[in-house]
């Protein structure tokens, strides 16, 4: 037995080597973490059990047979972040590149189906050069079945994927379909077709970095939700983000113990400023609102800036956030702004994380560019994720409210539960200037001194539209608040709402506007 026991020790010390030292070395080199290491950094201390760790590929092509490796370039199992359970992958680049083979797919396959059988999140590292050239249309079919189970998944539990080196090609359709992606700054990298393929093509020159690295993606395509400095802050990022959300789609978010004190934020009355053309920075109106730990984990923070997403805690209980951002636009809704917005509303409504809005929006945003990409279809998938979502809805208007962006804006006519405005709100059907313009034309033309009647008109206007209260006297605002007494509201708005059940109509699914 001693033996045996032996045996299995060396193969196990194998197995822990994966492509051997030399290239564990090369990895380190690159400023990249191994497989294992990465786990280490992501899971509680001794809390990861291997699956398939003895795994080899079948293949017998162009040489293959001649070199093997336990484990076939990625580990899988499971293990507990906080506590709470998690399934993993993570490729392992000093094996084969971390190309995706049959073995290497199935051994995916297994712990995805595991997550989805046992309820828990699924959290890939990717770090791969594709799929396995020798062995042709098996590995395609690897990645199909893997992109099938990611399909399958969404929506019963969270999916996060981490890239941390190359994925290329087929591989990047994965992580596309999961909920969050993360990428490593200088030493990550995703495009469909690689720099070669571009400049064969269209003759473009451009590095992996500029075409697919983590800052394109997170400013200027929106792939990627976070883009990380390093591979270490990329999965504390991971840990927080997993502390928000629920198990999946039946349970609840972690709720952490909270003693309500006084809950007075008088740092709110001062932020709005006087000129209702004047911006402000919208993180300061959240920051004075959440609770201080552990504050607030923006999501897509470099990507449609004009508008805010993200997940933080008000009274210990966990809360998606929309925010219009006046500082960027004017807050302005566009098409990058409404589908970023809406992918995270559909998130959050997924798995029952609770949605406040923060409301200071002028519209759409004009202009042929908006016209011809298709803003009308574009800003109604927000108008859709909105109207679909069940979850609990609350939202504070704090200034501009108008137009056909104060309906999409999580508004009572499209199912909002809680609705407060701050007394510095204006909703209307748009600004005082184009109001008056519009309603007083004649009475302008004919005046002796057209554009003191003009400002006549849109201080008549301002006095009968540009507030709260007439939304108010119609019910469509629930209550308007000092701002210094939001944080207390929006603690006793979640809480009443916290049991709230919807009955919706017996339907396959909506048709979403994509």
């Amino acid at each position: 037995m001693d033996k045996k026991i032996e045996q299995l020790e060396q193969k196990i010390a194998e197995a822990h080597l994966g492509g051997g030292q030399r290239r564990i070395d090369s990895q380190h080199k690159k400023g990249k973490l191994t497989a294992r290491e990465r786990l280490h950094f992501l899971l509680d201390e001794g809390s990861f059990e291997e699956t398939g760790m003895l795994v080899t590929h079948r293949s017998t092509e162009f040489g293959l047979e001649r070199e093997k490796y336990l484990g076939d370039g990625v580990v899988t199992g499971y293990g507990t972040i906080n506590g709470r359970l998690v399934y993993v992958f993570s490729q392992d680049f000093t094996v084969f590149g971390g190309s995706l083979s049959e073995t290497h797919a199935e051994k995916i396959c297994k712990v995805m189906d595991l997550a989805v059988q046992n309820g828990a999140p699924l959290i890939g590292l990717n770090d791969s050069g594709g799929a396995r050239i020798q062995e042709g249309v098996v590995s395609l079919g690897g990645y199909a079945d893997i992109f099938y189970r990611n399909v399958k998944a969404s929506g019963v539990i969270p999916q996060i994927s981490a890239i941390m080196g190359p994925c290329a090609g087929g591989a990047v359709y994965s992580p596309a379909m999961t909920d969050f992606i993360f990428m490593v700054e200088n030493t990550s990298y995703m495009f469909v077709t690689g720099p070669n393929v571009v400049k064969t093509v269209t003759h473009e020159e451009v590095t992996a970095e500029e075409l697919g690295g983590a800052n394109t993606h997170a400013s200027k395509s929106g792939v990627t939700h976070f883009a990380c400095a390093n591979e270490v802050e990329c999965i504390n990022q991971i840990k927080q983000l997993v502390s928000f959300i629920p198990q999946n789609c039946e349970d609840l978010p972690p709720l952490n113990e909270y003693i309500i004190s006084d809950e007075t934020r008088t740092a709110l009355n001062g932020i709005v400023p006087n000129n209702a053309n004047q911006p402000y920075d919208m993180h300061e109106v959240i920051n004075n609102v959440i609770d201080e730990d552990p504050g607030f984990q923006e999501v897509h923070k470099d990507f449609a800036e004009n508008i805010l997403v993200g997940f933080a805690r008000i009274g210990g209980r966990s809360i998606g956030i929309v925010a219009n951002q006046p500082a960027v636009l004017a807050g302005v809704l566009d098409i990058d702004s409404s589908t970023k917005a809406a992918r995270f509303v559909r998130f959050c409504d997924a798995f029952n994380v609770p949605l406040l809005v923060f409301e200071d929006v002028p519209g759409f945003l004009p202009g042929t560019d908006q016209e011809w990409n298709a803003i009308i279809s574009n800003g109604a998938k927000l108008l859709y994720a909105f109207s679909e979502a069940t979850v609990p809805r609350v939202t504070v208007i704090t200034r501009k409210a108008y137009g056909g962006a104060y309906d999409v804006m999580n508004s009572k006519h499209i199912g909002a539960d809680m609705n407060f405005a701050w007394p510095s709100a204006e909703i209307a059907v748009m600004g005082a200037k184009g109001a008056a313009e519009i309603i007083f034309k004649k009475e302008i033309k004919e005046a002796k001194d057209p554009a003191a009647k003009l400002k006549e008109k849109e201080e008549e206007y301002i006095e009968h539209f540009a507030n709260p209260y007439r939304a108010a006297e119609r019910g469509y605002i629930d209550e308007v608040i000092k701002p210094e007494d939001t944080r207390m509201k929006l603690i006793r708005a979640f809480s009443m709402l916290e049991n709230k059940v919807a009955n919706l109509p017996r339907k396959k699914h909506g048709n979403i506007p994509l």
